[in-house]
């Protein structure tokens, strides 16, 4: 079981996948905040569904999906 506290601070972060193998880019991370876990799980739960799907959140031991915090 992952355990940490709420007021770690973390990284919420939104991985793109470039699925269409263009050329514009795509694969990469951008990063959405820098937060307290708290604060980081509020901002995650007020992106769309879509976003949702492609988040992170980075604590200091580990990298979880948001949608497996969120039992989504």
């Amino acid at each position: 079981m992952r355990t940490t506290a709420a007021d770690v601070t973390v990284r919420l972060y939104h991985l793109d996948h470039d699925t269409d193998g263009g050329v514009d880019g795509g694969g990469g991370a951008e990063t959405l905040v820098y937060a307290p876990l708290v604060e980081a799980l509020a901002l995650a739960a007020r992106q769309p569904a879509e976003v949702q799907a492609g988040l992170f959140i980075q604590t200091p031991d580990d990298v979880i999906a948001y949608l497996d915090i969120a039992g989504g």
